[in-house]
């Protein structure tokens, strides 16, 4: 279920309900992501090559002053937990969106259509491949009120939203912070070649990590960091979305809804295109 990983607490309720596929949908990487980070540096270096020497673009001291000191600058402003929370948050925007809104709507209503015809504890048995709609779909078959079920859950889909969000304003942060650090970059090569006007050796050394540092602050900040922070935001709010939907399906269920009430309602919330596509199917 997109980047909400397995719940410890699924162990308490008992396997009829089963999940399946985890693994796998997980593993599914996002290929816009890569294909951007990919791009972006085939044109940054492309654009190198065609004007002069790549390696006249490599500064060691210039990468440790913006890379090391945006890190520094973020542990200052985080847990060490926090900070590497956030990095395993970040690695879903290498993964590709798993929710399919438009597969879990089909498969709510076939369950609400078994549910109608044999009872909802026909559903029992059901493999669903998404922890949430799996205990979702668990608690309704132990008879739990749509009410006490979309109370309980929607702290899950609460303490979800807060750990996305504290990844992506984490990640904001750097990207703040990596034209900063170059900005400092800047001024400490100045000094130094302030310092050695009368040596013309030393000056080129000196204005390269002047000018490079805000280069790599740049490209780190919108190349990568921002980027990622606003591919996370979107993963939450997809997130946010499939799981709603999921407890209204649920809902709807257990109130022994029509189907195709169901499927109208849960539809609306699809764009006009996937919804045509869907019809004209």
């Amino acid at each position: 279920m997109g980047f909400h990983g397995p719940d410890e607490s699924w162990s308490r309720y008992p396997a009829t309900v089963r999940v399946v596929g985890e693994v796998s949908r997980c593993a599914h990487v996002d290929i816009s992501t890569i294909s951007g980070l990919f791009l972006g540096a085939f044109l940054v270096v492309g654009s190198i090559l065609i004007g002069g020497s790549l390696m006249a673009f490599v500064d060691v001291a210039g990468g440790m002053i913006v890379f090391g000191g945006t890190v520094a600058a973020t542990l200052v402003s985080e847990t060490l937990g926090q900070c590497i929370g956030s990095i395993k948050v970040a690695l879903n925007a290498f993964r590709g969106g798993a929710n399919d809104s438009a597969a879990t709507i089909e498969k709510i209503v076939e369950l609400s259509s078994i549910a109608r015809r044999e009872g909802i504890l026909a559903l029992e048995n059901q493999q669903i491949d998404d922890v949430f709609f799996a205990k979702a779909l668990r608690m309704a078959v132990d008879g739990t009120a749509p009410d006490e079920i979309r109370e309980t859950l929607s702290y899950e889909v609460t303490a979800m939203k807060a750990r996305h969000t504290r990844g992506s304003k984490l990640f904001k942060f750097m990207a703040n912070s990596a034209p900063s650090m170059g900005m400092i970059g800047t001024l400490i090569g100045l000094v130094q070649m302030l310092g050695s006007l009368d040596d013309p050796a030393s000056i080129g050394p000196a204005m390269a990590v002047a000018l490079l540092t805000t280069l790599y602050g740049a490209v780190l900040a919108f190349l990568v960091f921002g980027p990622i922070a606003a591919k996370l935001e979107r993963r939450s709010i997809e997130e946010a979305a499939h799981m709603t939907s999921v407890l209204d399906g649920i809902e709807s269920i257990v109130k022994g809804q029509k189907a195709q009430m169901i499927r109208d309602k849960l539809e609306a919330r699809l764009p006009p295109a996937e919804r045509a596509e869907k019809e004209a199917a």
